[in-house]
């Protein structure tokens, strides 16, 4: 959040909320259950979070922190959560439904549901009523009309497999998707020409973009971040590999101050499997989450 100097940290179970000013956590958000995104809607003064274990979206008081309402979503599992300023309504993106969910955040009503044909990923907003969505199953775009809920158009990028993190040159039209296979695809938001594919690190899941700076990062699990530099609209050249710390796989820019934050924690050996976890995913050492800065 830009205007409040905040960072909004998903915990699983709750939000964290950083003062961006003074580097310290200021308050919390709870019962977010398997919270995965955070919109937020000033002109409402509302923030919204993505549940995905019960399938619901928690809204919340931008100033105070407090849950306002929970809203059931029609799909399952919700992921990322957008809000589009032109039709004005926050998105969810229903991994376990192929689906996005549509709310008004007027009423705090789901609005409609449409079917993206796969299983989304991160998407983005172009501020002309056009959402962008990666589909990670397919490994495609679609974009999707936010007042119609019309799919407008879906194109592949390969080689890109699996992408997750998605991001937007506005300016330009350039989609950066960031891969499971170690690559970043970047394609035309209207023609839907992948025009680049470049190298990245291993265990990615965020992407961003700085127009200032004409720089593109992606963020992997590894244990780095990726620096793409936009030479031109149609040229790009990755310029740095930045260590972070493993496990840093999500990204967030402040466009304030061109800082990129990560999250990253030492994990302990996974549990037993059982038949209903047959791979289960080693636990978090207490205490030992933290929010990695860099900065130039």
């Amino acid at each position: 959040d830009t205007t409040a100097h905040r960072l909004y940290v998903s915990r699983g179970t709750h939000v964290a909320v950083v003062d961006l000013d003074k580097d310290s956590v200021v308050g919390d958000i709870p019962s977010t259950l398997g919270v995965h995104g955070i919109a937020l809607v000033r002109d409402l003064g509302r923030g919204y979070t993505s549940n995905g274990r019960d399938s619901t979206v928690t809204v919340f008081d931008l100033r105070t922190l407090a849950p306002v309402t929970s809203i059931k979503v029609t799909g399952r599992n919700p992921d990322a959560i957008a809000y589009e300023p032109v039709s004005q309504r926050v998105f969810t993106f229903n991994g376990g439904s192929g689906t996005t969910t549509v709310i008004d955040p007027r009423t705090g009503a789901v609005a409609g549901t449409a079917d993206l044909g796969g299983k989304p990923e991160f998407a983005v907003a172009d501020g002309h009523g056009r959402i962008y969505v990666n589909i990670e199953d397919k490994s495609e775009v679609v974009a999707l009309d936010a007042r119609t809920l019309a799919v407008q158009k879906r194109w592949s990028l390969a080689p890109c497999e699996e992408p997750s993190g998605l991001a937007i040159d506005r300016a330009q039209r350039r989609l950066f998707s960031v891969c499971g296979n170690g690559v970043m695809a970047v394609s035309d938001a209207d023609s839907g020409r992948v025009l680049a594919t470049l190298p990245i690190g291993a265990g990615v899941d965020g992407a961003a973009f700085d127009p200032a700076t004409r720089l593109a990062f992606s963020s992997n699990g590894e244990g780095t971040l990726t620096v793409v530099r936009e030479q031109s609209p149609d040229s790009f050249k990755v310029i740095a590999t930045v260590p972070t710390q493993r496990g840093g796989r999500t990204v967030a820019l402040d466009e304030r101050t061109h800082r990129i934050y990560t999250v990253a924690a030492q994990f302990g050996p996974p549990p037993a499997p059982t038949a209903d976890r047959p791979h289960p995913r080693p636990a978090i050492i207490p205490g030992s989450v933290v929010l990695v800065v860099l900065a130039r």
